[in-house]
C-alpha cells in the first residue's frame, strides 16, 4: 500500500499536465528567403550535350524522339514527354523528365514495361540535367 501511495499521486499529478494548448510563438523576422515551391529544383543541362549522351547511351534504341530521328516503339514515344508529365502529376516537365531517368521505376507510362536501365546510378545528375534539356528543349 506504500508502494501504492506515491504511484497515484505522481499519476493524478501527471493526469493534470498537457490539459492546456500548446502555442508557438510566431516568427516577428525572416532572415533570409522562404522558398516558393516544395519541388527540387532540376539542375540546368546542356541540350547539345544531351543530343550526345543521347546517342551515346543508346537512348534511340527504345524512343521515338524526331529531334533524333529515332522512332523505336519499345518504350515511351519521348515526343509527347509533356503528356506523360501532366498524366503522371509529378511535377513541373522537367522535373518529371529527371526523375524518369533518374529513377525509371518511379513512373511507368501505362502500355509499357519498366525495362529502361537506371541511368541514375551511371549518369551523373549533371549529365541527367543535359538530357533532360535536350529532352524538353530540343
Amino acid at each position: 500500500m506504500r508502494f501504492l501511495a506515491p504511484v497515484l499521486g505522481v499519476s493524478l499529478l501527471l493526469a493534470g499536465c498537457g490539459g492546456g494548448r500548446t502555442v508557438s510563438p510566431i516568427a516577428e523576422t525572416v532572415i533570409g528567403t522562404v522558398p516558393t515551391s516544395t519541388q527540387a529544383s532540376v539542375p540546368a543541362g546542356d541540350a547539345k550535350a544531351g543530343a550526345t549522351l543521347f546517342k551515346t547511351q543508346g537512348c534511340g534504341g527504345c524512343h521515338k524522339f524526331a529531334p533524333a530521328g529515332t522512332n523505336k516503339t519499345i518504350g515511351p514515344d519521348l515526343d509527347k514527354l509533356a503528356q506523360y508529365a501532366t498524366q503522371a502529376n509529378q511535377g513541373s516537365l522537367e522535373k518529371f523528365t529527371f526523375d524518369s531517368i533518374k529513377n525509371p521505376g518511379a513512373f511507368t507510362q501505362p502500355g509499357y514495361k519498366n525495362i529502361m536501365p537506371n541511368f541514375g546510378q551511371t549518369l551523373s545528375d549533371k549529365q541527367i540535367a543535359d538530357l533532360v534539356a535536350y529532352l524538353t528543349k530540343g
